[in-house]
């Protein structure tokens, strides 16, 4: 970690971009003054036996950020560094995301302090339900609804979902989404994020006269997100020559076919050792010559100490905030052409969104539908990102931003000041 990773502090990142956007915004600043404070935060203790019979007390979050343009939308993170300002700023661009999407969502996220890998099954259901038991006074599907994000998942959602369930005394399917198909859960929505990456890298691509077929491209990180990312791109003929994984990054100049990586994967539990490829260190992987560079892992990967290093033509933001602020001035200034999280990575809350709206009408729609809703969706948004950038002559990061604040700043302007 850098001195300047170390120094970000996620709420004053997210106070700084509103500052940024405010410039080029003809609006009430008593508006933007509103949305510098989120409307809810919930801090819980989580008690939970363990299997030893012994009680352990985990600190849990809920932030709710703006509800203006409609429920509360957000995932839940299980990890040992969550703490309030990092899902206080997550909540905040969650509000933005929804707003550049224009489903009608505000943001929210959650988070429990723990590292699940220490957990075993049981402990992690019951510190699941007890923390719902928590929460369960702020969320509802008509008033916040989460999801999967870092270290959770369907199975995570089911249990969420059932405990809800149990306390209101019937199945309510619609408090959350990212859940099983089974337990009415959407198909598609577990490539949605990824997916989601590559139609907006397809859009860039055209924008810039790119021909996707031939093109090379490496991924950092081969979660939910980068897999299904590489997936999407390796169909659109694009040869991945380099991918990682939280142990390291692999190269092959010839190129690697990431569904044979994924059986690999999922017989081994890692990539290391996978035929044809070499190893090389994730910053090896950020610093390599390719057409399209995708940050799917963690956050701030990109800093000022490798900025400059960079050799995309296209970087898409698979992980939320994995540029600095520091770094994207320096990107910028190489005219590396940034598809920014709040609308590359947007493809995940759109697809809760249809989610929810088939849990609440009890009709569910196939895959190809949802994909296809999925698709014009996010190339409206892009579309009117580049407009925004084009027109007011600054960068895509700051023009979703414009778009995304915008929105919520019109229906705070409509909606007025209660009482």
């Amino acid at each position: 970690m850098t001195e300047e990773t170390k120094k970000i502090n996620p709420w004053q990142m997210v106070l700084a971009q509103i500052d940024k956007a405010a410039k080029q915004l003809e609006c009430d600043p008593n508006m933007l003054e509103k949305l510098r404070h989120p409307e809810r935060s919930l801090l819980v203790s989580i008690p939970v036996r363990m299997d030893s019979g012994n009680i352990r007390v985990f600190k849990g979050f809920r932030v709710q950020h703006s509800t203006v343009r409609g429920p509360a939308k957000g995932g839940i993170r299980y990890h040992p560094s969550v703490d309030l300002d990092e899902v206080t700023a997550l909540a905040a661009w969650m509000t933005w995301k929804c707003a550049v999407m224009n489903i009608p969502f505000g943001g929210a996220k959650g988070g429990v302090e723990c590292d699940p890998a220490e957990l075993s099954t049981g402990e992690l259901e019951r510190l699941t339900r007890r923390y719902t038991a928590e929460i369960m006074g702020f969320i509802g599907p008509d008033r916040d609804i989460p999801a999967p994000d870092v270290n959770t998942n369907a199975q995570v959602m089911a249990w969420l979902m059932d405990t809800y369930s149990m306390q209101v005394g019937h199945a309510v399917p619609g408090v959350v989404t990212g859940k099983p198909i089974a337990i009415g859960g959407s198909e598609g929505r577990s490539d949605a994020t990824g997916l989601g990456v590559v139609y907006m890298v397809i859009e860039a691509a055209k924008k810039l006269n790119i021909k996707l077929d031939g093109a090379t491209a490496a991924v950092q990180g081969f979660g939910n997100v980068g897999n299904s990312a590489a997936r999407s791109l390796f169909r659109e003929g694009v040869k991945i020559v380099a991918i990682s994984d939280k142990n390291g990054g692999y190269y092959c100049g010839a190129g690697i076919n990431p569904f044979e990586l994924q059986r690999y994967f999922g017989t081994h539990r890692t990539l290391e050792g996978f035929p044809g490829c070499d190893r090389i260190t994730n910053e090896e992987l950020l610093a390599m010559k390719c057409d399209v560079l995708v940050p799917a892992a963690l956050e701030n990967v990109i800093h000022k100490e490798n900025a400059g290093k960079v050799q995309a033509r296209i970087l898409a933001e698979g992980a939320n905030g994995p540029v600095t602020p520091i770094a994207d001035e320096i990107l910028k200034d190489k005219g590396v052409f940034i598809l920014p999280d709040i609308l590359a990575n947007a493809g995940g809350v759109t697809v809760s969104y249809f989610e929810w709206v088939q849990d609440l009408q009890n009709y569910f729609w196939n895959e190809a539908e949802i994909n296809n809703r999925l698709r014009q969706l996010m190339t409206a948004s892009f579309k009117k990102v580049m407009a925004i950038a084009e027109e007011k002559r600054i960068d895509n990061r700051t023009a979703a931003q414009v778009l995304g604040i915008g929105r919520v700043v019109e229906a705070l302007q409509l909606r007025g000041l209660y009482p």
